[in-house]
């Protein structure tokens, strides 16, 4: 989002955009009601909502470890162990993906109870828990400060990490979603549009310091944990690996049912 946000690009972008910014389940929502014309959605949503276009080219993915999607197991006995799982409300796609872990690979079938992303409330009544985002990375830093306050010992596990042992293929998590529709409305082309999220793509990893010193103080995270974050741990280009990913994402959630068969990705 760097050229939205930052001068030159960004005042030339407000007279074709509107921005603003919510959960990435709720940008799903907001195309699937036609209140927001592009988003950035969890891939899980491609299966649910007919008819978006994808952006060629732009996606936010992990090669190996992502660090922000844990699953930290408290039961004794390990993952496979695991009966319980407090699910953080924030992400259908994350729960897909530790589901597909479970079901699919590990062969167990725990139950997945939605929870409020708070480490200690799920770990209450719960043999393991999914944190996203913020709460994860901060999760991680927190690691050896709880087990001196607690003494409980956790298995912190990156479920990208997990999925790509089992696959040999990219975790990808989101896509930008047009709907076709406001494009006519918007009298913008495909390529337009294309052009102008992938220069902001661009930009932004050119910008990487720039981002670090912007979310340093918002984050209660070191400077270091962000930089590696943005250049080691997340990938930005929706390349055939990625496309390779998705497609065993969808095949495999559909499979054990925890979402309907996806269409054929349409793009923009």
């Amino acid at each position: 989002m760097w050229d939205f946000e930052h001068p030159p690009e960004m005042e030339k972008l407000a007279e074709r955009y509107s921005i603003h910014s919510v959960m990435p389940s709720q940008c799903a929502a907001e195309l699937a009601e036609g209140t927001a014309d592009i988003g950035l959605i969890p891939i899980a949503a491609c299966a649910a909502i007919p008819g978006l276009q994808i952006l060629r080219g732009c996606t936010i993915a992990s090669l190996d470890r992502v660090r922000s999607i844990l699953l930290v197991v408290k039961h004794p006995d390990g993952i496979g162990a695991v009966r319980r799982v407090a699910a953080d409300t924030g992400s259908r796609t994350s729960n897909a993906y530790a589901q597909i872990v479970f079901r699919k690979f590990l062969h167990v079938d725990p139950e997945f109870i939605s929870h409020a992303p708070n480490l200690d409330a799920m770990l209450q009544d719960c043999d393991a828990a999914i944190l996203i985002g913020d709460p994860a990375l901060l999760a991680l830093e927190d690691r050896a400060a709880r087990l001196a306050r607690t003494g409980e010992r956790l298995e912190y596990l990156d479920l990208a990490h997990l999925w790509k042992q089992h696959t040999g293929v990219p975790w990808v998590s989101a896509v930008w979603a047009v709907r076709p529709e406001a494009m006519e409305a918007a009298r913008l082309t495909a390529s337009q549009v294309t052009e102008d999220f992938l220069q902001s793509r661009d930009h932004g990893m050119a910008h990487v310091e720039d981002l670090v010193r912007e979310w340093s103080p918002r984050i209660a995270v070191p400077a270091a944990t962000i930089r590696n974050y943005l250049t080691e741990h997340i990938h930005y280009v929706l390349d055939e690996a990625c496309l390779a990913g998705m497609d065993m994402f969808f095949r495999y959630a559909a499979e054990i049912g925890v979402l309907p068969t996806a269409p054929p990705l349409r793009w923009l």
